[in-house]
């Protein structure tokens, strides 16, 4: 491998949906950073067989009922 291409690998925390918390090497932010997810393989459809349901709190589907609640959608 070329020096000085490659991005730093380091621990991160991983912060689930569920609120468990993981330990993992990335390249993502700086070493000891907690990365929130929003969607995760325990909620996400494509993982659960369609079993479970995400709930979207304040998120974009919420804003779009709430911005065009008058209109039937």
């Amino acid at each position: 491998m070329k020096d000085g291409i490659h991005p730093e690998y380091h621990f991160i925390e991983v912060k689930m949906t569920d609120g468990t918390m993981l330990t993992m090497r990335s390249t993502w932010g700086a070493e000891g950073d907690t990365l929130a997810l929003d969607i995760d393989p325990t909620v996400h459809p494509a993982w659960t067989g369609g079993t479970s349901r995400l709930l979207d709190a304040g998120g974009r589907v919420s804003k779009f009922k709430n911005k065009y609640a008058g209109l039937g959608f």
